[in-house]
């Protein structure tokens, strides 16, 4: 297992550490090594949980199905040290990466990793422990009503701006799907038995508990053109979406696969920016369900066009308009920001609609309506 570090997300360098020697050199960044199979899928997190010791500030887990999963800890994420012989957790393949996270919502680590359906296929499962070591027993996630698809790595995680919303870029996979030609798979040097499958990045998100949305059944990053993207196990996501920047944030897709020229790559968005409400030129708008809310303001990340606008009015739970907050009480929103509060012609001071149930209706005119909140 190797190490690489960035203070930006962006431009990263491999350290040259010297911990272990490799190939008959310790000029390397090599952080675990004769630590197999807890190498072929270490895995660790940032440890958020209230009044862990610095000594233990990190921690990640690895393993198969012989070994079970293995727990490690570490005070920087770059010295480890495995915490027991003991496996947390056994009697699954373990072979895909098993992650780890202290969940703040939930009030507990969460370990998401793959299993298989009764149908055969490729999914996911999770369990949940108060101390790390102790775990409940494992419950495979729930889709809705979507259709049943092989999933391979989940990349399950909190979402850095809104930690009740776990953010889930998962890898799709398509077994017996085959783009690529043997031909090809000659020219890209793609190892034998990685070529006649297809894979791709899509998006889910979870609440806590054994629930994903699968809201968006499309494709969240498409393998691109050429050959090299469409092999067995390319375009599986990195673990992570992190800011990089004031209104960016980005997240990392290996490309490649099994290939020569196999690589990370780095994609970028705008901050919230996984999905929209569009509105087009000609208009359009939508009613939120009933909610409630704490918080003195309201605020909303959009973009428009020149030309387009957004309005908000705030109705009762029944749909009724509430005076003070109606549509032509509106402040007409025009321009492009990751945070604008709305106002309208008594102010932007909401606190008095608090606790109580309300819907938000959105009128909008070519724009875009990334994600909103109410803040103190």
């Amino acid at each position: 297992t190797c190490y690489a570090e960035s203070s930006d997300g962006i431009n990263w360098i491999r350290p040259n550490l010297g911990f272990y020697e490799v190939q008959g050199t310790r000029e390397n960044n090599v952080i675990l090594a004769n630590a197999a199979p807890v190498t072929h899928n270490f895995s660790p997190f940032l440890d958020t949980k209230p009044g862990v010791p610095e000594a233990e500030r990190f921690k990640a887990v690895g393993g198969n199905e012989k070994s079970g999963l293995l727990p490690y800890l570490s005070a920087d994420g770059i010295h480890w040290r495995k915490l027991r012989d003991e496996p947390i957790l056994r009697g699954y393949a373990f072979d895909s990466q098993n992650l780890v996270f202290w969940s703040s919502v939930e009030n507990c680590y969460v370990c998401y990793f793959r299993t298989w359906t009764k149908e055969n296929y490729r999914t996911i499962s999770r369990a949940t422990s108060k101390d790390f070591l102790h775990w409940n027993e494992p419950v495979e996630m729930n889709f809705g009503d979507t259709p049943l698809e092989h999933l391979y790595t989940n990349q399950t995680h909190p979402y850095f701006r809104a930690e009740h919303i776990y953010v889930a870029l998962a890898a799709r996979f398509m077994p017996g799907r085959q783009v690529v030609t043997d031909e090809q798979a000659k020219e890209i040097q793609v190892s034998e038995a990685y070529y006649k499958d297809c894979s791709e990045t899509v998006l889910m998100t979870s609440r806590g508990g054994n629930r994903y949305t699968r809201t968006f059944m499309e494709a969240f990053v498409r393998p691109g053109i050429g050959a090299s993207h469409w092999v067995s196990r390319t375009n599986y996501p990195a673990l992570g979406v992190v800011p990089t920047g004031p209104t960016e944030m980005s997240f990392y897709v290996q490309r490649n696969s099994a290939q020569p020229t196999h690589h990370l790559r780095r994609y970028a968005l705008r901050t919230d920016g996984f999905v929209s409400v569009h509105a087009g030129y000609p208009g359009g708008e939508f009613v939120t369900k009933p909610l409630t809310f704490e918080g003195k303001e309201l605020a909303i990340n959009y973009s428009t066009s020149a030309v387009g606008s957004v309005r908000v009015e705030i109705q009762d739970a029944d749909g009724k308009p509430i005076t003070g907050y109606t549509l032509d009480e509106s402040s007409e929103i025009y321009g492009d920001e990751v945070e604008r509060v709305v106002a309208w012609q008594s102010g932007s001071d909401v606190s008095p609609l608090a606790g109580r149930p309300i819907r938000l209706r959105f009128v909008m005119k070519d724009a875009d309506l990334y994600s909103i909140r109410f803040r103190p």
